[in-house]
Parts: C-alpha cells; sequence; structure tokens
C-alpha cells in the first residue's frame, strides 16, 4: 500500500479496497501466560527472564525473577520443577532446563554481589512474620519492598528454617543459603531470632502489637510410628538427624543404619549418614515409582551405596540374640513384609496392604524414621484448624482478622518453592488488606498449547546433560553434588526456549501477511481491521504463539 503506484490504477492506491469483510475470524497480538508459568509455584514470569538472558542481560533477568521468589540460586538448586514438566519443549524434543538457568542467573547475582532496593517510599504499619523459614523470608521480602515496617521472629539461632536445619550442604551450598538471606534482612527487616511463638498468649500479644500477621512456623511435630520405641537410644528421629548433620554435628549411631521413609528427608538424612561413614539401607511404603523423593535424589543416593528396599513395612523391633550379633557388637532384628501402596485423594492418604507370605528381616544398629511433620497447633489454639493444617481461605486469611498463615503450617505441599509462593501470596493480601484495596484482578488468557508454536523455526537439540561431581568423590565431605551450568551452555540452553505467550518481535507477523494488514507498534503488534482477510498466516507464522485468531460474529 505505500509502494509505488501501479500506472493502470486509477483509485492511486490499494486502500479503497476494504477487503476486511471477507473474514470469518480476526487474528489478534496477545500475551498469554506459558504452561511453565502456570506450573510454578511462585508464577514466575518464565519466558520473560529467560529472554533477557538469552540477551545476556543477566541483571534484567535476575530483577525479573526476584519479583516473586528471592531465592532464585536456592530455588536452582532443590525446587521440584513443575514447571520443566509442564514445558513445551516437551512435546518437541526436550523440556528445557530451567531449574539450571534460574541456578545459573541466581550464582551469577551472587558473584556480582547484587542487592534489592531499598523501598520507594516507606508506611507507617508494622508487620510480625514468625517464622524464619523459606515462606517467612519471602512474605518479609514482599512486605518489606512495598514499605513495611517488618520484624520476623524465629525460634531457631539463624535464620532459614528447612532450608538450614533440614537441607543437607550437598544439596544446598550454605554460601549459596546466607547469601540470600542476607539480602533480604538487608532490606530493613528487623529479625529476632531464638524467640518461638510458645503459646496463645504470645499469639495475643502479637496481634495487639502488629498491624498484621504472617505465621509461618512450619511442621516441627515428627509422625511417629507405633512400632517403634522412641525413648531408645537407637531411634533417631529424621528431622533431628538432620538439623544436627546438617551443622556439621552428625550423631554417632553405629555401623548399620536403616531410614525409614520414601520422601525427600529420608533420602537427606541416609546420604548424611552415608557421609558420615554408616552403612545405610532405605526402606519405604511406597513402591519405587510412588516414592515421593525428586527422582534425582534416589539415583544419587543409589551412587553413593544407599540400599533401598521399597514397598515394605515395619512390623517389629527386636534386640539381636547374642550369638547373632558377631563379635560382641550389637544390634537390632528389624522385621517387614511386602505390602501394595495405594495412595489416597488427598496428599499424604494412603492404603496399604500386606503381601502374603512375603516376610523378611534386616539387622542394623540404629533406626532413622522420617515419615514426616505436622504443624504444632497448641500455641494457635485459638485459630480454626482444618485436618491438622491451619485453616486458611483463598487468600490464606486466618479465622482472625489481619492473620494470615501458609507454608507447612497450612499446606500439605510441602516443597520449598511452594512455601515461598505462599509467602508472596500472603504478602500481596496483606498489602491490599492494610491499603484498603478491592477489586480482583480480570481473566487471563488461556496458557499457550505446543500447537500455536510454530516449531520449524527451532531447530531440534538435547537438553543439557546433568552434571554431577563423580560418586567416589561425595561421601568425603560436603561439596554440593549437582554442578551448574557454563557460560555458554546456559545461553545455549535459553536458545531452546519457545517464549511461549510472551512475544519476541520478530516481525514475522507483518512479513507473512498478504494484505499488508498488520502493523508494529510501541506496545506491540496491531491489526487493521479494514484489509485482514482472517487468513491466519500471521498466527501460523508466530514463533512465540503470540497471534490468536479469534471467531467474529456480525
Amino acid at each position: 500500500m505505500n509502494g509505488p503506484v501501479p500506472p493502470i490504477w486509477t483509485t492511486g492506491n490499494t486502500e479503497v479496497f476494504k477487503t476486511g469483510s471477507w473474514r470469518a475470524a480476526l487474528p489478534r497480538h496477545i500475551r498469554a501466560p506459558s504452561p511453565c508459568h502456570a506450573a510454578c509455584p511462585v508464577g514466575g514470569e518464565i519466558a520473560e527472564w529467560i529472554g533477557l538472558a538469552r540477551a545476556r542481560d543477566f541483571h534484567g533477568a535476575w530483577q525479573v525473577l526476584t519479583r516473586h521468589n528471592p531465592f532464585p540460586a536456592i530455588a536452582g538448586r532443590i525446587c521440584h520443577h513443575p514447571c520443566e514438566a509442564a514445558c513445551n519443549r516437551a512435546g518437541f524434543d526436550e523440556s528445557l532446563s530451567i531449574c539450571k538457568l534460574e541456578r545459573f542467573v541466581g550464582d551469577v547475582a551472587l558473584a556480582e554481589g547484587w542487592a534489592f532496593e531499598r523501598p520507594a517510599a516507606e508506611r507507617g504499619e508494622r508487620v510480625a512474620v514468625v517464622g524464619g523459614g523459606p515462606s517467612g523470608l519471602s512474605a518479609a521480602y514482599q512486605l518489606r519492598r512495598r514499605g513495611y515496617r517488618v520484624t520476623l521472629f524465629e525460634s531457631q539461632p539463624a535464620l532459614g528454617g528447612l532450608m538450614r536445619y533440614g537441607i543437607p550442604p550437598y544439596r544446598l551450598a550454605r554460601s549459596v543459603l546466607d547469601g540470600e538471606i542476607a539480602r533480604i534482612v538487608a532490606l530493613g527487616v528487623e529479625v529476632r531470632c531464638g524467640e518461638p511463638l510458645a503459646s496463645s498468649a504470645d499469639l495475643e500479644g502479637l496481634r495487639r502489637e502488629f498491624d498484621a500477621l504472617y505465621l509461618a512456623t512450619g511442621a516441627r511435630r515428627q509422625k511417629r510410628l507405633p512400632q517403634l520405641d522412641y525413648a531408645q537410644p537407637w531411634v533417631m528421629d529424621g528431622a533431628a538427624y538432620l538439623a544436627r548433620a546438617s551443622v556439621g554435628e552428625a550423631p554417632a549411631l553405629g555401623r548399620r543404619i536403616v531410614v525409614i521413609g520414601g520422601g525427600s528427608a529420608a533420602f537427606d538424612a541416609a546420604r548424611s549418614a552415608r557421609r558420615a561413614g554408616h552403612e545405610v539401607t532405605v526402606v519405604a511404603l511406597e513402591g519405587v515409582a510412588e516414592l515421593p523423593a525428586q527422582r534425582e535424589e534416589i539415583n544419587e543416593a543409589l551412587e553413593e551405596g544407599v540400599v533401598l528396599v521399597a514397598g515394605s513395612m515395619l512390623t517389629a523391633v527386636s534386640p539381636l540374640p547374642a550369638r547373632e550379633r558377631g563379635g560382641g557388637e550389637g544390634g537390632l532384628r528389624l522385621d517387614f513384609v511386602r505390602v501394595r501402596f495405594e495412595a489416597g485423594v488427598r496428599r499424604g492418604q494412603f492404603t496399604v496392604t500386606p503381601r502374603p507370605d512375603s516376610e523378611f528381616a534386616l539387622v542394623a544398629d540404629a533406626i532413622v524414621p522420617s515419615i514426616g511433620q505436622d504443624p504444632d497447633l497448641a500455641p494457635l489454639s485459638g485459630l480454626d484448624a482444618d485436618g491438622g493444617l491451619l485453616k486458611v481461605d483463598a487468600r490464606l486469611s486466618t479465622s482472625a482478622e489481619h492473620v494470615y498463615a501458609g507454608g507447612d503450617l497450612a499446606s500439605m505441599d510441602r516443597f520449598v518453592t511452594e512455601a515461598v509462593g505462599m509467602g508472596q501470596r500472603a504478602a500481596v493480601a496483606i498489602d491490599r488488606a492494610l491499603r484498603g484495596a478491592s477489586g480482583e484482578p480480570g481473566d487471563a488468557e488461556p496458557t499457550v498449547k505446543l500447537g500455536s508454536i510454530a516449531t520449524a523455526y527451532y531447530p531440534t537439540q538435547a537438553r543439557p546433560a546433568e552434571q554431577r561431581l563423580d560418586a567416589a568423590q561425595r561421601t568425603g565431605g560436603d561439596a554440593e553434588v549437582q554442578l551448574g551450568l557454563e557460560l555458554e551452555q546456559a545461553l545455549a540452553e535459553s536458545e531452546r526456549c519457545f517464549s511461549c505467550g510472551t512475544c519476541v518481535f520478530c516481525d514475522n507477523c507483518v512479513n507473512y501477511c498478504p494484505d499488508l494488514a498488520v502493523k508494529r507498534g510501541a506496545d506491540g503488534y496491531v491489526v487493521l481491521t479494514d484489509y485482514c482477510k482472517g487468513c491466519g498466516l500471521c498466527v501460523k507464522e508466530c514463533p512465540t504463539g503470540s497471534m490468536k485468531m479469534e471467531e467474529e460474529a456480525r
């Protein structure tokens, strides 16, 4: 329409031919959520920050990452990464290594000493956050960024919660943990360690002193096996063992240890015990395919010499007869039966059915049960509970005004990043309540599916292979097992991202339109309705799924 006018035309240009009346559907330029964003526990804008990393703007990528999660280097090491299972690339070749990319950006930030900006304006309201684990720290961070005066109460001597006292250093280096926590504190968060919430009177005192509360005291009351006498010196709960092992004080428990449980904490205890020099067997109710621990944790444990006995239940424990001890060494006989495990409707619910004639026994010097924890609700007796958890609504509000709760205290989704996401959502809810804001967010676009991506623009390329410290080197210390990406690996992996629903302004929609009906504007692309015939070429050639056809009713 803007080129030289053919001499045989009498109209002067083609703009008089408004062919848009021919169409039945109209394309629209959109910004839509990627499936990885929808699956992310913190609602991270994954396509956006990966795009910035692809352009080598790592500081910009870190800033986008930390809008929702102040722990990219931590999450990049320990997140259960549901985003990768949802990744559209999985239907093309292999899912993107999002977690490793996040770790890379987080590690760059720590190496460069990047800090969070102080809030632009201070508010007068005071908010107490009770619990210095991932959920409490996340809430404190989000509230402080919004200008609130935040006081963080923690019962332990140091902040970190599960990340410090439950996750071993070989999975999460303490320099990384300390560095990302220090950035939050540096925003101006008041920290008061060694101050537990011990009673309902303590809770009422905080309610009088502060304008709002966020409770994130975790789940520290250990579930117990009825077959075990926990008063015996040869029984040590898994959480207690991990708390000591994680600070370099693993207790001596004899040569042979049996860890009972199939979750991440059980495998962490087992692998920590291997590093302390023990022979370790893990016995789990679940079959191998149903184990709740992350698959890479299981594989790494097996590489390190941990023996796994799945689908089995402890039935009895008795002292080993003297004639079977050998050389006067003490010991225990553990009786088990093979079982069929069936998961229930809700997380944490299950049934087990013993298999006939499947009994067997193991010999051990100590037993480390690691079958989960429940919240201690005794200090919160004035608040409504629901099935052993503190009851909260969709905004994470409890039954008391301006008292919110999250993390393991209010959810069975026992993952660090789930707790971080709950802290973020609670901070947003507290902010809205204290400001008196109303209204709900509008409807979002549907998640972009693989069929909306023009995959012809992407060559097939495998994701980078997992890099781990050699198994022979692991058990001699606390060096991190999983290794990160190098710069060129990270850049290559960022190129694999489809940027689902996030426009990369490639101009394909402009260049392929036969009617010149798409124009690039300041904030995206505009479809000229007078000329678009609705052929859909702009949609078919979009490499990110950022153009969408919509039926027109006339």
